[in-house]
């Protein structure tokens, strides 16, 4: 076994990766039935013999591998974890266009990840990611829940308090494929009134902090956006929602080097600190495993 150019995972890592304890790696490493090596007392596990291992011991058809994904996160734009990425250092790219272009994108393969906040069956992301992924080789993790509603200019001047005070007023809107918006405009519908007219002429804000901008720039009246943004923007804000954001990423990524990069820079005290003070995340769950598809 040459060791040269080889990355290694941890007894952790490994035991995350296979869902079994740290205990049962360890008997398996001193029962000679895994590959690994131990430096200075400490067990490692060359990656590459890892996934050679894995498939010597697969049955059923062997499946197409998963080749030249590039290392970028598409979805739902989410300003903490758009904070993370310029922070963290992992070299990875985001192209944040809605969840909906995420989700057809990371279909096409031409993303390792991707960021949804999708409602169906009364339960957030698992029911789209079972239906679309079932049998592919997909894991659905979970980032955390976001305070979702009105955002107003400070002291509210026109006094909005709900979805109805929309009317005829000035709304900035998302883009069609955007979670957000398709949430909002069936809100809106379940309140009598009609998309069409309510965001006829409005320029498109193509991120979360656009939106807030959009408000605070006196081009709209409201905007349906994230507790976080408004803070961020001076402006009042309205509960109506929270919401879950989750991670759909293929299963061979995660154990890359750019998103465990990304993935220890999310539990580090940098990044929880910053997130209490941006406000209305709760990720008490992070990294709870949601969905694992059967390939």
């Amino acid at each position: 076994m040459s060791l040269n150019n080889t990355s290694f995972l941890t007894t952790k890592e490994l035991a995350q990766l296979l869902r079994l304890g740290e205990r049962k790696i360890y008997d398996l490493a001193a029962n000679g039935d895994i590959p690994c090596v131990r430096a200075v007392g400490k067990l490692l596990f060359p990656k590459d013999e890892i996934f050679a291992w894995l498939n010597d011991t697969r049955s059923g058809p062997l499946m197409k591998p998963i080749q030249n994904i590039p290392p970028i996160i598409a979805g739902s734009h989410d300003p903490l974890l758009d904070w993370a990425l310029r922070n963290a250092g992992t070299g990875l790219a985001g192209s944040f266009d809605g969840s909906q272009d995420g989700l057809d994108r990371f279909a096409n393969k031409d993303v390792a990840m991707c960021l949804i906040h999708i409602k169906e069956d009364d339960e957030w992301n698992t029911p789209i990611a079972k239906r679309f992924f079932q049998n592919e080789a997909v894991v659905l993790i979970e980032f955390g829940y976001r305070d979702r509603g009105i955002i107003i200019p400070k002291g509210n001047p026109l006094n909005i308090a709900s979805l109805q005070d929309f009317k005829r007023r000035r709304i900035a809107k998302r883009q069609d494929n955007a979670a957000s918006q398709i949430i909002l405009n069936t809100m809106i519908k379940d309140v009598g009134l009609q998309p069409d007219i309510l965001f006829t002429g409005q320029k498109v804000a193509r991120s979360e902090d656009d939106l807030a901008r959009t408000v605070k720039s006196g081009q709209a009246e409201a905007g349906f956006g994230l507790r976080a943004v408004a803070k961020t923007h001076g402006l009042d804000f309205i509960p109506l929602m929270t919401e879950r954001l989750d991670m759909l990423i293929w299963r061979k990524f995660w154990f890359e080097p750019q998103f465990q990069k990304l993935w220890s820079f999310l539990q580090d005290v940098e990044f929880h600190e910053h997130a209490q003070i941006t406000t209305g995340y709760n990720l008490t769950e992070m990294g709870t495993v949601l969905f694992n598809g059967t390939t």
